[in-house]
């Protein structure tokens, strides 16, 4: 079985869903409840990436400390710098940046603009099961 690139994956699926950092984390929850996604990555005009708004983001930042989600800007919500990769990154090196890292979405971006995300439920049984079958190799070694 080879890696994909995720490029490949990346084809199939429509644009990113973006917001700028004044957008409100009450408008993000909207965009994400309607477009049926778990995040909204936060750009600046030019699409460069800035942050990535999630709903543990939601729920952790916003719902825990009683900010006023209709006030809250995601500029002071969202997780800013997140980890990327490139479109001709592998498959298995998401999914393991993803475990390693204990994040669900990741951006993709080519010099620093948004081309696209992924996130867990993107990769088939078959992905898991090979990463799986490395780390296991991996704790053995240790």
């Amino acid at each position: 079985m080879r890696d994909r690139p995720l490029a490949d994956m990346l084809l199939h699926r429509r644009d990113p869903v973006t917001l700028g950092p004044e957008a409100t984390v009450q408008e993000a929850c909207r965009v994400m409840r309607a477009h049926r996604i778990g995040c909204v990555l936060v750009t600046d005009p030019e699409g460069r990436l800035l942050g990535i708004f999630t709903g543990r983001d939601a729920i952790c930042r916003i719902g825990a400390e009683c900010l006023p989600p209709a006030r809250t800007r995601l500029a002071d919500a969202m997780t800013p710098r997140p980890v990327t990769l490139q479109p001709g990154a592998g498959a298995l090196e998401a999914l393991r940046l993803m475990q390693d890292g204990g994040f669900r979405h990741l951006p993709v971006a080519e010099d620093g603009r948004v081309v696209g995300v992924v996130s867990r439920g993107d990769f088939r049984a078959m992905d898991h099961a090979r990463l799986n079958e490395e780390n296991g190799f991996w704790e053995m070694l240790r």
